[in-house]
């Protein structure tokens, strides 16, 4: 029996799609990597029950804190993006976390380096407070271990090929490791949007959006470049077609960044019939309904999507491009 709600709402399901094509879903995903972090800060000493943590999010991340600290007798304090909503707002205000959000910011990409600015000035006024570092301490890998063993104990463990939005790098980069401990043959592709600096594609913009959560306009710590064999850029009109085929087609209700993973991880399973392909659904749609699920008829047809095949970041362009990767010699690109 679960001690808190937070371990329910961290546990995925895995639902298999067709005969190779599985969905990792989750309802918060953040939850396992927040939760698995706070106590093992508390079990190393580095932090005692009643300290403050502090991290800046676009939304999912904050929820997860706001669930840990609550578990474990912890304060919250998250510096917000422009991206969280009412609803989301109204949850951590109940849950006791105090949310600092920023000036509405009509570019994702400022809003993003605009809140790590806020938190290095929070430190400096509360240099008491512990600054969780989502983006950059890898402590939070850890709670993906037993995602990996459910994987491998669900799927067999070989001729895995794992797709997932890279955002933080702690949930792809995580489950890649503890998989390919117990077996070579895993695969990992990332997604990205257009517009992240992440692996490169910070000169082409999408008018839409930089799909939040999955892109950064900084560099993050926590991704490991050399890990990835393959590459996604998917712009918000393409995911938002994926995500809307996922509910029609399988009853699947998730985020937009999932959207994204379901259409590469498609593409995937049609280049090798032969491996199981697991992609990760993050979050549920809920916060989507207005700016994606909305519009779904102008939604098109995913079997009329392809990627563009690219060997060079100089060859990206809207509405989706794939490149192999092979690790680049795990060097980090710069634009």
């Amino acid at each position: 029996m679960d001690q808190h709600i937070a371990e329910a709402i961290g546990r995925p399901d895995l639902i298999r799609l067709d005969d190779r094509l599985v969905c990792l879903r989750f309802e918060t995903m953040k939850v396992v990597s927040a939760l698995t972090a706070v106590r093992h800060l508390l079990d190393t000493g580095v932090v005692r029950r009643g300290d403050t943590l502090l991290d800046s999010s676009s939304g999912i991340y904050a929820y997860a804190l706001a669930l840990a600290c609550h578990r474990h007798g912890m304060r919250c304090h998250i510096v917000g993006s422009t991206t969280v909503d009412r609803t989301l707002r109204t949850q951590l205000a109940v849950l006791g976390a105090t949310l600092e959000r920023m000036e509405p910011c009509s570019d994702l990409k400022l809003d993003q380096k605009r809140r790590v600015e806020r938190i290095h000035e929070i430190l400096a006024e509360h240099p008491e407070y512990h600054w969780m570092r989502q983006y950059h301490d890898d402590i939070h890998y850890l709670g993906y271990r037993a995602v990996a063993d459910l994987i491998r104990r669900s799927t067999g463990g070989d001729g895995i090929t794992l797709v997932g939005g890279v955002g933080s790098g702690a949930s792809t980069g995580a489950l890649a490791r503890y998989l390919r401990e117990d077996s070579c043959d895993v695969e990992l592709v990332g997604v990205q949007p257009f517009g992240s600096v992440t692996f490169g594609a910070g000169h082409v913009a999408d008018p839409e959006i930089i799909i939040a959560g999955i892109g950064s306009s900084i560099p993050f710590g926590n991704v490991s470049h050399a890990s990835y064999d393959t590459l996604h850029w998917i712009s918000f009109d393409a995911a938002l077609a994926g995500s809307v085929d996922l509910l029609r087609r399988h009853a699947v209700f998730a985020g937009l960044s999932t959207g994204a993973g379901y259409l590469a991880a498609r593409w995937e399973r049609s280049r090798a019939p032969e491996r199981t392909v697991v992609f990760i659904a993050a979050d549920t749609g809920h916060r989507y309904v207005d700016t994606v699920y909305a519009r779904h008829r102008e939604a098109v047809a995913v079997d009329c999507l392809a990627p563009r095949p690219v060997t060079d970041r100089a060859e990206l362009a809207l509405p989706w491009s794939r490149m192999r990767w092979n690790g680049a010699a795990g060097r980090e690109p710069t634009d």
